[in-house]
């Protein structure tokens, strides 16, 4: 199954997201093929006879052959069939529509209606307003003897049928246990009682330089298996706020749902993306990291679902100007942007501007892994959130909601400020009352382009909602916040922007008059 995670035209800046501006528009999800089945228990390691050289690292093989040997009869190939099923019209021909007017709609006795009516689709300049489904392929790995399976979320999405299969063409009808799409993890069944090899996920996390073994279905060329390197760990691929696990191991078009095993013969990865500008293989892949997986498996095996907690927030992270301008010392934590409501932190208090340092005392180090602390925890779960409010921090105690998805996704309700109006020389902004859809704070007319504004991106058209956390409600409210900020020694003072549809909070330095 081919498919490509959404482009992104510009860089990420966070501090741990990958370095180069195109790599996440070159992210490929990759469809698997999976492989073989002895009847037998798999758990791989070296032989003790084996051919290997001794390492800083420990023992390295010369050959992967003998774990090869040992886990490739627990990978599946995933067969899928999505779409509705192939619909037919009278006697057998496809139904038929109105053609384009160079084939036009003939009487039924013409000698010609039989050639044109049976024309394919693409021929007639038309859609089949009766498609036929759709096969795909994808791959997998057993984790249970009693045939539970591991694959990509997006290997079966949409699919009303799924097979999988072992060596020698054995087949065997799927279920659909429960899926992940934040993790793109999914849980299948085989309707089957019979026993079945597998494998297992390592407890034990792998270092950057670890020998990795990828088991795959590169291209639909049948399988293939790669080796390589544990290139990187954390990796963000802009898929959620989870990280992944690099490898350099050759993994293509194909590989989804895979495994990737260390020298044990133990999975440590489940292959879900690539890095390629041209879709081949260029040394980049990435993982869904063993115990992220092991972690949603359980949850899809014991209920079908996977249960988060929820903040009910949306935040951005705390650059080292935002942090000047909040008086904080370093550019740590997690600055809310908007609250939703209802939602569990509209309901415990906490408010936009509020800068969320640590969660029942663990430190919060960007907004990504505030999310990850926050699904971390059980629904309803009650969490100590600390915050700064203005110059004070302040402990607030929120009971967690479940995270929510799709259309229960609720859209936050912006702050409702007073217009008003000023034009601000340390800024660089000159601004006019709101008015109309913008009532609410003074609008961006011009920025000079040597301002520090300029470089942030502020423009014309964006509405500035608050100074310093406190509502943008006249001229001289602007004014009063940047002198506040002078007051207290700040370098820089936070406003809070409107963007078309986007809140953020930007931190503009001020000019030294």
């Amino acid at each position: 199954m081919d498919r490509s995670l959404p482009n992104h035209s510009a860089p990420r800046t966070g501090r741990r997201r990958l370095a180069y501006a195109s790599a996440l528009a070159g992210l490929a999800l990759a469809g698997v093929v999976g492989l073989g089945l002895p009847q037998s228990s798999v758990h791989a390691q070296l032989k003790s006879d084996a051919p290997s050289i001794q390492t800083p690292m420990g023992r390295a093989p010369l050959s992967f052959a003998d774990i090869v040997e040992r886990v490739k009869p627990a990978v599946v190939s995933i067969h899928v069939t999505n779409g509705p099923k192939l619909a037919q019209g009278p006697k057998g021909a496809p139904p038929r529509g109105k053609g384009p007017d160079f084939f036009p709609e003939l009487p039924d006795d013409h000698p010609l209606n039989e050639f044109f009516k049976r024309l394919p689709p693409e021929f007639r300049g038309q859609q089949s307003p009766n498609p036929r489904p759709s096969l795909a392929q994808g791959s997998g790995f057993v984790i249970s003897a009693d045939g539970y399976v591991v694959t990509n979320n997006h290997v079966i999405d949409g699919a009303n049928k799924i097979q999988v299969s072992f060596d020698r063409d054995r087949k065997f009808e799927a279920e659909l246990i429960g899926t992940d799409q934040r993790t793109d993890v999914a849980l299948l069944k085989i309707k089957s009682k019979e026993t079945f090899p597998f494998v297992k996920f390592s407890d034990k996390p792998p270092r950057v330089g670890d020998w990795v073994v990828a088991v795959g279905n590169p291209f639909g060329l049948g399988g293939t298996v790669t080796a390589g390197i544990v290139s990187a760990l954390g990796r963000d691929i802009g898929s959620g706020p989870y990280d992944y696990m690099q490898i350099d191991a050759a993994v293509n078009r194909g590989n989804s749902g895979g495994p990737t095993f260390n020298l044990d013969g133990d999975v440590v990865g489940v292959n879900t993306a690539i890095y390629s500008p041209s879709g081949g293989n260029v040394g980049i892949a990435f993982a869904v990291p063993a115990k992220v997986a092991s972690d949603v498996i359980a949850q899809l095996k014991a209920g079908g679902t996977v249960s988060r907690g929820w903040l009910g927030v949306k935040i951005q992270n705390i650059d080292e100007d935002t942090a000047a301008s909040l008086g904080l010392g370093e550019a740590k934590g997690a600055l809310v942007t908007e609250v939703t409501s209802p939602g569990p932190a509209a309901e415990a208090g906490l408010k936009n501007g509020d800068a969320i340092l640590s969660v029942n005392g663990q430190k919060v180090a960007d907004s990504r892994d505030l999310a990850r602390q926050i699904a971390s925890f059980a629904p309803n779960t009650k969490v100590d959130v600390r915050i700064l409010r203005g110059q004070k921090e302040q402990t607030i105690n929120v009971k967690l909601g479940t995270f929510p998805t799709g259309k229960e996704v609720a859209r936050a309700e912006p702050a409702k400020e007073a217009p008003q109006t000023t034009e601000m020389d340390q800024l660089g902004l000159t601004v006019a009352p709101g008015s109309g859809a913008e009532k609410n704070g003074v609008v961006v007319t011009d920025v000079r382009g040597d301002s520090d504004a300029a470089q942030k991106g502020i423009k014309s058209g964006d509405v500035i909602l608050e100074v310093g956390a406190v509502p943008v409600k006249s001229a001289d409210d602007v004014a009063n916040g940047i002198k506040e900020a002078t007051k207290l020694g700040r370098k820089a003072v936070l406003l809070r922007i409107k963007s078309g549809d986007q809140m953020r909070f930007v931190a503009v330095q001020l000019k030294k008059s």
